[in-house]
């Protein structure tokens, strides 16, 4: 337990909250009490200015953890938080080693939309149709980074603007099913050219968006899902994912009608 933020007592109500206001990127010292008894010990820190990035991260790592667990290691996970760069970045911090499992969960639930959404298509929609087998090294598909076997969407009333868009492109190109409830419904892009006289930036509606399959719809209304599955308040605080485990469940099926793509073995030595 904290005992104390620099030098000052942590009130056992407040918690030590109200201690670290002000304190973001600055050392503090703490006075720490552990779990199971011993000495007090001070340490120093650096308060961050936002946790979000970090509950972000550990949310991702578990949902993967969890796939992973779920489909026996056979299935891989990628969560695409935006469609800008750090929608970009998160989508590369783990795309070469999730690809590379029999099948894959893209969840694109709560993402915020940008301009991305082309380059996680081509990503997706990338089909095997060679292997390179370097001496002494593992297998690479060809084209690299490609799906080995099915790919299932997850997406929920959070994925918007590009979320939407991505999420019908999916559906459109038949990269595979997307599981969940209706997305945000928001795709006609804005432009920010005028000010007022306070300096108050204001945004106007100027490109429509149509798709295949959708037509103009989705403005307003957002993209079904193939498969509806609610993700309910109880669920939530149950720690229960049901979309998700729908998507696994899908993913799963998909592979017992078509297996993942594999490196064929070498030919034979000739004497």
């Amino acid at each position: 337990a904290i005992l104390a933020v620099g030098g000052r007592p942590v009130d056992p109500v407040a918690g030590p909250a109200p201690l670290l206001v002000g304190t973001a990127g600055k050392p503090v010292e703490l006075t720490v009490s552990p779990a199971g008894g011993g000495e007090v010990r001070h340490a120093v820190v650096v308060p961050l200015t936002d946790e979000e990035p970090l509950r972000y991260h550990a949310w991702v790592a578990d949902r993967r953890a969890y796939v992973h667990e779920r489909s026996g290691g056979r299935l891989g996970y990628l969560h695409v938080p935006d469609m800008q760069a750090p929608g970009w970045a998160q989508i590369h911090r783990d795309l070469r080693v999730e690809v590379a499992r029999e099948g894959l969960v893209v969840d694109v639930r709560e993402n915020r939309g940008g301009h991305t959404s082309q380059l996680v298509v081509e990503k997706l929609a990338r089909r095997i149709v060679g292997w390179d087998l370097p001496r002494g090294m593992r297998p690479h598909s060809y084209p690299q980074d490609a799906p080995r076997g099915p790919v299932v969407a997850v997406a929920n009333e959070f994925s918007g603007s590009d979320g939407d868009i991505v999420n019908a492109a999916i559906k459109a190109l038949g990269i595979g099913p997307v599981v969940g409830t209706r997305t945000w419904g928001g795709v006609i892009g804005i432009d920010s050219r005028y000010r007022l006289v306070d300096g108050t930036l204001i945004t106007q509606p100027k490109y429509a968006f149509w798709l295949e399959g959708q037509g103009w719809g989705v403005e307003n209304h957002g993209v079904d899902p193939d498969v509806e599955v609610l993700q309910r308040p109880q669920d939530h605080a149950a720690g229960r994912d049901p979309q998700l485990d729908e998507a696994i469940r899908l993913a799963l099926e998909a592979l017992e009608t078509t297996p993942a793509k594999t490196p064929p073995d070498l030919p034979p030595l000739r004497s």
